[in-house]
């Protein structure tokens, strides 16, 4: 399976009342997605599931990614996307998915970068994920533990 996690783009600050969950894509943060999934694009990106944390600007990362890559399934949302969530619920998220050819999960930090560690069979490794990162890791196996292989990381400073 190819495996792709989109870290959503840079939000806007937490106003006063507002819930961390409710913050949206800054226009910079929506630039940003849209360079990195186009990127993705011509190195033939084509997941045949996105599942979104249901953060609003996960969301909204997601919704950006769904059009720009033409895929017609609805997003579907997992709380195992959740910045807070462990690394072993989003393993399991995949999992209960591994008949799909390939899957773009849309989350957040500090999840991401323990995850993409986690993915790689080194937990204990840190993984640098940036705000609209887009990570590719293969999985063949799909037991307790992943043992993934990194395959590219793109970052919007790489993408112009």
């Amino acid at each position: 399976m190819e495996l792709f996690l989109l870290r959503h783009g840079s939000a806007a600050p937490v106003r006063t009342g507002e819930q961390d969950a409710d913050r949206s894509l800054t226009e910079e943060g929506r630039q940003e997605v849209r360079r990195v999934i186009a990127a993705a694009r011509l190195a033939n990106v084509c997941p045949s599931l996105l599942i979104s944390s249901p953060y609003q600007r996960a969301l909204e990362s997601a919704s950006i990614a769904a059009t720009i890559l033409d895929c017609k399934e609805p997003v579907l949302t997992s709380d195992a996307l959740r910045p807070e969530a462990d690394v072993r619920d989003a393993w399991n998220e995949v999992r209960v998915h591994r008949d799909e050819p390939s899957i773009l999960l849309i989350g957040h930090n500090p999840l991401f970068s323990m995850f993409g560690a986690y993915l790689l069979g080194v937990p204990e490794m840190q993984v640098d994920f940036p705000q609209s990162g887009v990570m590719r890791v293969d999985v063949e196996n799909f037991g307790v533990a992943p043992r993934g292989v990194l395959k590219w990381l793109v970052t919007p400073r790489l993408v112009v």
